[in-house]
């Protein structure tokens, strides 16, 4: 598999996530709640986009030693991934929300503006930690199974 096959395969499986993950974030958030209807849709949305990826590109992965193939795709969608998580505390209630959660964990801790810095910077690894380790193991799985359902074609 070549480099502009490894990008286009994480681009059409990131299209794919952004295409669905709102309906299904629409209906889970409704059945369930905010936390679990948000990361069972993302669930869904990264597996289903790499069992499609794995599909499509099922001879390219076979082509190109399988196993292979598929833990570049799976690397580079984990980059894909730790960019965007990177950017959550871009949101507006990113710092509230973490100091808010730090204070109800630790009512009787006053903190520096330097370690408030710190928390914050430890939420963001766990955050970036958390969506990279999820979206590789997706990946990986969906590629994996994806790849099984294209047959061969006959030579």
């Amino acid at each position: 598999m070549q480099f502009g096959d490894l990008v286009m395969c994480v681009a059409l499986m990131a299209v794919i996530v952004a295409l669905i993950n709102a309906p299904l974030a629409t209906v889970f958030v409704a059945a369930l709640d905010l936390e679990w209807g948000r990361l069972v849709s993302s669930t869904l949305s990264f597996l289903l986009s790499a069992l499609v990826g794995g599909y499509i590109f099922g001879g390219k992965i076979r082509a190109s030693g399988g196993m292979a193939a598929i833990t570049k795709v799976t690397v580079l969608a984990g980059v894909l991934m730790m960019f965007h998580a990177m950017f959550l505390p871009t949101l507006t209630d990113w710092a509230p929300a973490i100091k808010e959660e730090y204070q109800a964990a630790n009512p009787s801790r006053t903190l520096s503006a330097y370690e408030w810095f710190i928390v914050e910077d430890m939420a963001m690894s766990r955050v970036v930690c958390l969506n990279v380790g999820i979206v590789l193991v997706l990946v990986f799985i969906g590629l994996h199974v994806g790849s099984k359902f294209r047959k061969p074609s006959p030579k």
